[in-house]
């Protein structure tokens, strides 16, 4: 992998990464781009004890704009985006409307391919790991910004998810706080160690894969199964079998393996509900550890990935109960959902 970097033509940071050593990046933001101005504000709820984003600035971000004028498309036939070279394998910048910023975090865009009118699952094993590769760096890199207490590497899908870009991308957010679902794991992380002498994270996995109704796809350093309390319809946990607090952790093996893996669940999703509805909504979202908060050390790096589609033609809508006290009811069994995602592979 190479990696470039350089800025635009607002100041922003923008990061090249290449499969090809002797790539050169020289092409320059010719846009002419005023300072970003962001009114980013934390506020805590005095009730709930959590944190909320205030970020006013970002009703007037793009809004599905049609494909010959994407911004995540290479720049090109006189067409300047938030990309200024003609090509890119992937790319990572500062988000120009961020949730995030200054003392109250940081937030990064994700491009994980030039190619518009494909998606994660339609890169190579090679393109995967290039991403996973990313996705470590700038774990990395944002981990020694004292204002960053938490990374998070997701993935929006489809426009039933919210999305308001329709090119292949993903987003890194660097929270000035740890989000209260970490919080709630590490806690009973915490409390599992202290009652059994254990990692409650090992013995999740180790749980799933003695019981195997639920085990969705299983490799020598990953393995993949539909949790025993699933919130959502369709919803998969992703580990590594050696548990590690996040991305920086993984050894050279579960790398390796990595992509296999990753992106035959990806198209797995796309295969549950049959070959005649539209790609599948949905969210991958990368729990990593706190960088500096008590439990760190009980944590373990997973992907929780999940749709919002519970049958054909059908969304599940978070209504009273799951928007008004946070008590999730799933229409699918867990042991169902796992079963369909066996079904689908390879097909």
């Amino acid at each position: 992998m190479k990696k470039t970097a350089t800025t635009l033509a607002d100041g922003r940071e923008l990061i090249y990464y290449d499969l090809a050593e002797d790539v050169v990046r020289d092409a320059v933001d010719r846009r002419p781009l005023d300072a970003v101005v962001s009114s980013s504000e934390i506020r805590r709820d005095p009730l709930l004890g959590d944190a909320v984003a205030i970020a006013s600035h970002r009703q007037g971000r793009t809004y599905h704009p049609p494909a010959d004028e994407c911004p995540l498309c290479p720049s090109r036939d006189g067409r300047l985006s938030e990309i200024p070279d003609d090509r890119y394998d992937a790319v990572v910048f500062e988000n120009r409307f961020p949730s995030l910023a200054g003392d109250s975090g940081r937030c990064e865009v994700v491009c994980f391919t030039s190619d518009h009118d494909s998606s994660f699952a339609d890169l190579t094993d090679d393109q995967a790991a290039l991403v996973l590769a990313a996705w470590t760096d700038r774990t990395a890199a944002l981990a020694e910004l004292d204002q960053v207490a938490q990374v998070f590497c997701f993935e929006n899908r489809g426009a039933e998810i919210g999305v308001t870009l329709g090119h292949p991308h993903g987003q890194i957010y660097g929270y000035p706080f740890v989000t209260p679902r970490t919080e709630l794991m590490v806690r009973s992380a915490v409390a599992h160690r202290a009652e059994t002498g254990r990692n409650l994270f090992e013995d999740v996995v180790a749980r799933e894969l003695a019981d195997g109704d639920r085990v969705v796809l299983e490799g020598e350093h990953w393995v993949a199964f539909v949790p025993y309390a699933a919130h959502w319809p369709y919803e998969v946990h992703l580990y590594p079998r050696r548990r590690v607090a996040d991305f920086r952790g993984l050894d050279d093996a579960a790398r390796t393996e990595f992509p296999r893996m990753y992106l035959e669940l990806l198209r797995r999703f796309d295969r549950i509900f049959g070959p005649d509805e539209p790609p599948t909504p949905y969210i991958a979202a990368w729990h990593q550890a706190p960088f500096r908060a008590p439990g760190r050390e009980e944590f373990a790096l997973h992907l929780e990935l999940f749709t919002i589609r519970r049958t054909t033609g059908k969304l599940k809508f978070l209504a009273g109960s799951e928007s008004g006290m946070g008590a999730f009811i799933n229409d699918v069994p867990p042991e169902s959902a796992a079963q369909r995602l066996r079904e689908v592979a390879g097909k």
